[in-house]
């Protein structure tokens, strides 16, 4: 016990500021990576605060670059810290934290995008999904160019129970550009209702913890910053492959001001759209003429099952792609106007 509170109480010794650093290494953020550096130790300080008590916990720090958020996650009594970190440039000042934390902070020089996190941290981590979640956490300041397809990535694990989630429900708290943190904690019926919302919403409590305005950045970012919290959910709230969902969910938002039926048309080939459309809305008991925007995570489960149910009785319907038909089209001189081209609005 007496071992467990020391553990728990280490601070860092005095070290160079994170400024200081900045400039002893020479670091200047990369725009080209999206980079924006954190110096006020209050603000980490507030994020760990997001993921709960880090007590005797595991942690991967997604890019800690200078190391502001690394030293807050050490002082919040982290046993075990495992950075991932790309930038060469920055590995000389996190072997400094290193040396100064002796056991607790592990450096890897790598993408995050392909990184195992899951072979980071030891079995004994690992608690039973339908149990609490681990003692694991994963935390990051997260460059703007990596945060959206990072989340997506770690969604998919999430539904398939892999990559960090092999370990159990292991929790994330994460910063995103302000008007992607709206679209992941979007609720029904909002302007910022959108892909995202659902896919994470579905698979996770999705909590907006606060907001960094861009002036606490260096160099000043363009936007603000969210912090979002993720804890995964013991049941999906929609029973189906994640990339059956991402699909339903895609071809539905591609129209998001439009109703949602124009969006359920493109998940069939031009032949058969109009009757397996009709089907697959009667089936799922959805309205054609409500929005995107307003369909609950309920309804759009229901059009999952039912196009699942489609697609078992009809082969080789998910292989369908409405984007590669038009694109073929478009080669013969046969493709859709403009005014009916899909928006492509994003996540």
């Amino acid at each position: 016990m007496a071992a467990s509170r020391k553990l728990a109480s280490f601070r860092l010794p005095p070290l160079p500021t994170v400024g200081e650093l900045i400039k002893l290494y020479n670091l200047r953020a990369e725009k080209q990576l999206s980079q924006n550096f954190l110096l006020d130790l209050r603000l980490t300080d507030k994020i760990v605060r997001q993921a709960g008590s880090l007590r005797n916990a595991h942690v991967c720090e997604v890019g800690p670059g200078p190391g502001g958020l690394t030293r807050s996650i050490i002082n919040a009594g982290a046993a075990d810290l495992v950075v991932v970190e790309k930038d060469t440039r920055f590995i000389p000042g996190l072997k400094l934290l290193s040396e100064a934390a002796p056991g607790k902070l592990r450096i890897v020089h790598g993408n995050i995008l392909t990184y195992r996190i899951d072979r980071a941290f030891p079995a004994s981590v690992s608690r039973p999904w339908e149990g609490d979640p681990p003692n694991l956490h994963i935390i990051g300041n997260l460059p703007f160019s990596v945060s959206t397809p990072l989340i997506i990535k770690w969604l998919e694990n999430i539904s398939n129970r892999t990559g960090p989630f092999v370990h159990g429900r292991t929790r994330l708290t994460l910063t995103f550009q302000k008007e992607v943190a709206e679209r992941l904690t979007a609720s029904t019926g909002s302007r910022q209702r959108s892909r995202l919302s659902i896919m994470a919403q579905y698979l996770c409590t999705v909590h907006s913890c606060f907001t960094i305005p861009g002036r606490a950045f260096v160099p000043k970012p363009e936007v603000d910053v969210g912090v979002v919290h993720f804890t995964p959910l013991v049941q999906p709230q929609i029973r189906q492959p994640f990339r059956l969902v991402e699909k339903v969910v895609r071809n539905i938002f591609q129209f998001r001001r439009k109703y949602c039926h124009r969006g359920v048309e493109k998940l069939f080939p031009e032949a058969r759209r109009e009757e397996l459309t009709q089907e697959l809305l009667r089936q799922a008991d959805v309205d054609p003429v409500l929005r995107p925007t307003e369909l609950t995570i309920p309804k759009i489960g229901a059009l999952a099952d039912a196009y699942a149910h489609l697609c078992a009785r009809e082969a080789g319907l998910f292989d369908y792609e409405f984007r590669e038909e038009l694109r073929l089209k478009r080669l013969s001189g046969k493709g859709e106007t403009p005014a009916d081209a899909p928006l492509g609005e994003g996540c």
